[in-house]
Parts: C-alpha cells; sequence; structure tokens
C-alpha cells in the first residue's frame, strides 16, 4: 500500500518565507505553521499527526523545523515510525521506517543533538549580543507592536470590558503582549 506525502513545514516567524523549506520536493498535502519551535502548542504538527496514516511518509525540511529538542524528536520519529509511517528529512538526507538500524537509530540522536546544540549557540549569542548593546546604551529592545494610537484604543477597549482574546486578535497581538499594554503606565 502506497500513501500519501505530506510536508510539515514550520517558520519561526510570520515574516519567513516557508517556500524554501519544501521547495522541489513533491507532497500532496503541506501542514505549514508559523510559529517558535519552543511552543508546547503546536496545532498544525497536532493535524499533522492525526491526519498521517500507515503507509504514509512525513516529509520535513530538518530535523530542528519538527522539533523542539532532542527528546521531543525521538518521540514523535518514534510515535509516527509505530504507526507504519515513514519519515523523511531532507537536509539531513534521513528517513526512518521503524524498521531502522542501530545506526540509523545513532544518526538520529547525533543529528538531532546538534540541531539542539545550535539552536542554544545561537541563543547564547543572541544574548551576549544584547548584554553588550545594553552596556553601550544602544539596546531599544524589540520593535513596538502598537503605535500610541492603536495602545489608547486598546486600554479603553478593554476598560470597558472586551474581551481580551478577541482584541489580541483584532490587533495582531499575543495576549501577553496585550497584558504588557495594559500593564504599563500610559506615557502622557
Amino acid at each position: 500500500m502506497h500513501g500519501q506525502r505530506m510536508g510539515y513545514i514550520r517558520v519561526s516567524s510570520f515574516d519567513q518565507n516557508p517556500e524554501r523549506q519544501l521547495d522541489n520536493v513533491q507532497v500532496d498535502k503541506q501542514f505549514i505553521y508559523k510559529a517558535s519551535g519552543k511552543d508546547t502548542l503546536r496545532p498544525q504538527l497536532d493535524a499533522m499527526l492525526s491526519f498521517a496514516r500507515e503507509g504514509d511518509t512525513v516529509v520535513v525540511h530538518s530535523m530542528d523545523r519538527l522539533a523542539r529538542n532532542l527528546d521531543d524528536l525521538r518521540r514523535l520519529v518514534q510515535q509516527l515510525t509505530k504507526r507504519g509511517i515513514r519519515i523523511e528529512f531532507v537536509k539531513e538526507c534521513l528517513s526512518f521506517t521503524g524498521e531502522d538500524s542501530p545506526m540509523a537509530n545513532l544518526l538520529l540522536s547525533v543529528m538531532g543533538a546538534f540541531a539542539e546544540f545550535e539552536r542554544a549557540l545561537i541563543r547564547e549569542r543572541q544574548r551576549e549580543g544584547i548584554a553588550l548593546a545594553k552596556q553601550r546604551g544602544t539596546y531599544r529592545g524589540r520593535k513596538m507592536a502598537l503605535v500610541d494610537d492603536q495602545v489608547v484604543e486598546l486600554r479603553r477597549r478593554a476598560g470597558a470590558g472586551e474581551q481580551k482574546a478577541t482584541l489580541a486578535r483584532e490587533f495582531g497581538i499575543s495576549r501577553e503582549t496585550l497584558y504588557q499594554y495594559l500593564k504599563v503606565a500610559p506615557t502622557a
């Protein structure tokens, strides 16, 4: 039985282009998720896991696009292969079927560990760069998501009792960001 080929694509932010990840890779269906890999709630991953059936193949650009860390990677690969679903990682040129050799399992662990290590190094360099910029007095932080007029409107409507989740969606911000705007005293 030959199943469907489905692509799982994750980009870290909404302005990143997901097209490059599975460019020139033939898939029948794609599941695209635009969020940080550290998120524990990954609706498109859950949808792909629910959709996939025995005999299907899941194609992912690279291991770090699928999983948050090495434990998560192993768990997901094992979960898929136990159900008879093949998983392919394009960048690493690796495939897993559940009937893998000890060498394949070692490669999964080693490559997954390298991806996790690389992410940790990136975060460390970012923290160091921010610390240096703060020392120089040049660190400005992230650009504000809303302009002053929008913040005033947001506070007014939240104060009037509108649902915060609805406001967050309407203003295109997370609820956490909404609460940060509500917490900070208005500037005069």
